[in-house]
């Protein structure tokens, strides 16, 4: 490559339109994530019927069973697979939009 190509593919750049996507946002802006994104999981205690399929099919250990026979996620264990969401006959695990789990004191990533 020699000199004046680089000098063309230079010229060729200020005129072009920039590729980058728009990675911040403005305040009280949401950052924009997929429809099917799985993020932090919710858990609707009521919903549960205690069939604990769930924890059958976590890969990583990450659910527990309580005394009543209701779970309890740790997410500080939780790879965001989607089986324990895919398989609740209740729909009472569900995935949030929300990726945020950065948190000071880990206890705060157990979802009863």
């Amino acid at each position: 490559m020699g000199l004046w190509s680089v000098i063309a593919e230079a010229l060729r750049a200020l005129f072009r339109r920039p590729v980058t996507v728009q990675s911040l946002t403005k305040a009280g802006q949401g950052v924009p994530v997929p429809e099917r994104y799985r993020g932090r999981i919710t858990f609707d205690r009521e919903a549960c019927i205690g069939c604990l399929l769930c924890i059958r099919t976590c890969p990583t250990g990450t659910i527990l069973a309580t005394e009543d026979r209701k779970v309890e996620f740790r997410l500080d264990h939780c790879i965001f697979c989607g089986q324990c969401v895919e398989i609740c006959p209740k729909d009472a695990v569900k995935h949030t939009s929300n990726f945020e789990v950065v948190v000071s004191n880990r206890e705060t990533l157990v979802i009863k």
